[in-house]
């Protein structure tokens, strides 16, 4: 063996020691964040940012929270507060019923934006075809690989037809607090009717600087697989992740 080679060969395998010590680069992820009530921000796999439903509740604090998209899911103030926003004079808004008619309608989504399809799906906001509170839009956004489903201040248990618009769920944010959504009893049957894969993220419901609605204790009760990350408020979710059955994540809402 030449000189020549015998220092390749010795070059190559220094190179590939090298190479097997480096760390593996690590998987895509999303992140989810929770800001009370119904205000969550979406951070996508390639940083595309997403807030449902934000809100400016004193109680809560303001926070520092920036979007490339908003979506609404009805105009009830506590969820069209886009000017809390860092950036809101730039930000793109869609609203889940029509701002023009105050509501009365839906306004039916459904697109692309960047690495993100989102559609609506009609709901209400109560028992009775929204005649107390009006129309409410279930928010969809499949990103990554996974759908995440935002029910808004959902006020009824879904029928067979919308549980198969809605199609299959990795992560369901749900209202539980009742008074003006769903209680925790028919948050139960919703989760069952809709089966995410991955997580439950509850919301809309009372908490320790807000009790106007109920706890999440009527939800909780016999539930099993409870994970509570207070004071985090966030959940950061491989978009590979596979788990043996769906987690409750209750998340605190006054971390950054």
């Amino acid at each position: 063996m030449t000189r020549t080679l015998a220092a390749l060969l010795c070059l190559l395998a220094a190179f590939g020691m090298a190479a097997a010590q480096e760390p593996k680069a690590k998987g895509k992820e999303i992140q989810i964040r929770w800001f009370g009530q119904s205000f969550f921000q979406l951070v996508t796999g390639d940083g595309t940012r997403i807030v449902f439903d934000p809100h400016a509740m004193p109680e809560y604090g303001r926070q520092e929270v920036s979007a490339d998209l908003v979506l609404c899911s009805h105009l009830h103030n506590d969820h069209t507060q886009v000017g809390v926003l860092e950036n809101a004079e730039k930000v793109k808004v869609l609203f889940g019923v029509n701002p023009k008619d105050k509501g009365r309608t839906w306004n039916d989504i459904d697109e692309k934006f960047k690495n993100v399809h989102v559609r609506t799906v009609h709901s209400f906001h109560d028992e009775e075809g929204g005649l107390k509170r009006g129309k409410n839009a279930i928010l969809i956004v499949e990103t990554d690989g996974l759908k995440i489903v935002h029910l808004g201040d959902l006020g009824h248990v879904l029928d067979a037809e919308t549980v198969k618009e809605i199609g299959p769920v990795d992560i369901l944010m749900v209202p539980i607090g009742g008074i003006y959504t769903i209680n925790g009893e028919k948050a139960k049957e919703v989760v069952k009717q809709l089966k995410p894969r991955l997580y439950v993220l509850p919301m809309h419901y009372g908490t320790k600087v807000f009790d106007d609605l109920q706890a999440p204790d009527e939800f909780l009760d016999g539930q099993k697989n409870v994970r509570k990350l207070d004071p985090s408020n966030v959940l950061s979710v491989p978009v590979d992740l596979k788990l043996d059955q769906p987690a409750i994540v209750l998340l605190g809402w006054n971390s950054r």
